[in-house]
């Protein structure tokens, strides 16, 4: 495979490609769905974590958590204003600070922390606050104290809250759909026309061809994917693992389409298809929607794989150990595709012959 040949496949691809409708719509209608949700909740999805304060004395652990870029801060007259602020969800978590606080502290009279948390908080917005909240305290006294931080919930709880049921829908979008129909449609496209016949009998191989789709597949289900959870602020605090997620998610996408492509005669029967096996697609982030329904179901689907990581790591602050056996799966569900892809392009040399 010449790294040269696909480089030149792969401007054609962009260029040509952005000209198609399922190209267009791949980067808008995401961003656009987006949009839309931010409205309707008048936030997005998941906006920077919230931290009240009330403080009886003069501490600087407020001044210094007001500077901090990543928590916004918001300092109350008094506990009961501050309390009647995290139950109604204006702020994620409460802390009331005791007159004298930062002496108090210095000198180790201070060895636990009350905090109030919001019922309808998110895990990770929880985790980040906590751990803000050690590290202001570190900051402030110059060294590490053996503080425990007590929460106590105010407010009714949801088990998801509606903009973290959302993500997922506009996430799979997002990969899937991207991942799938641009390398598919231009597949299609080329068999259609017969150009794929004409590129093969140059010394451009099948196997370049079929790479170079796939690969603009990956790039825009990845970057696209990269944007959508700018646009949310819901990386979490794993991005490494989270873009590892979504490469393997981009790569899984980007080998179906190829796969749909082989299958497909024409732009309608390509239609047909992904009609007749979206639910198998889309099911598990629309389980999301509906939190009381079991949600094993959703294994039984391929792409709960690619949702369920992206979900315990952006809403609920996951790490490896708890998205490892799905990350797995989605690994081994990417070989199995790229072997059926080698399967499909013997089949495609030979259509072609």
């Amino acid at each position: 495979m010449s790294p040269r040949r696909v480089g030149i496949l792969l401007g054609k691809e962009f260029i040509h490609g952005a000209k198609s409708f399922f190209f267009v719509f791949a980067i808008l209608v995401p961003v656009v769905l987006s949009l839309v949700f931010s409205l309707v909740f008048g936030t997005l999805f998941s906006e920077k974590p919230r931290l009240g304060i009330a403080d009886a004395g003069d501490s600087q652990l407020a001044r210094l958590a007001r500077e901090l870029d990543g928590i916004t801060t918001r300092v109350y007259p008094s506990t009961a204003a501050l309390e009647d602020g995290v139950r109604s969800g204006a702020v994620d978590m409460g802390v009331a600070l005791p007159a004298g606080f930062d002496g108090l502290v210095g000198g180790g009279g201070v060895t636990e922390i009350n905090a109030y948390i919001w019922g309808q908080s998110l895990a990770k917005n929880r985790v980040i606050l906590e751990a803000t909240l050690s590290n202001l305290i570190v900051e402030l006294v110059g060294r590490e104290l053996p503080l425990e931080v007590v929460m106590t919930e105010l407010g009714a709880a949801e088990a998801v809250p509606w903009r973290a049921r959302l993500l997922p829908i506009v996430v799979i979008m997002t990969v899937v759909f991207g991942g799938t129909m641009i390398p598919a449609s231009s597949l299609v496209d080329e068999r259609h026309k017969r150009t794929l016949t004409a590129l093969t009998i140059t010394p451009t191989t099948l196997e370049e061809v079929l790479f170079s789709k796939g690969l603009v597949g990956v790039i825009i289900s990845l970057v696209m994917g990269t944007i959508i959870l700018t646009l949310n602020q819901a990386f979490g605090g794993q991005v490494a693992l989270l873009m590892l997620v979504l490469a393997l998610s981009s790569m899984a996408a980007a080998a179906f389409g190829i796969l749909l492509g082989t299958l497909s005669k024409d732009i309608t029967g390509l239609f047909a298809t992904v009609k007749a096996i979206g639910v198998l697609l889309y099911a598990p982030a629309f389980l999301y929607l509906f939190p009381d329904l079991p949600q094993w179901i959703g294994k039984i689907f391929p792409t709960y794989y690619i949702v369920q990581p992206v979900f315990e790591i952006t809403q609920q602050g996951g790490t490896w150990p708890d998205i490892a056996f799905e990350v797995l799966v989605l690994g081994a569900l990417v070989v199995v595709l790229m072997g059926l892809v080698l399967v499909a392009a013997r089949r495609i040399k030979q259509q072609e012959v």
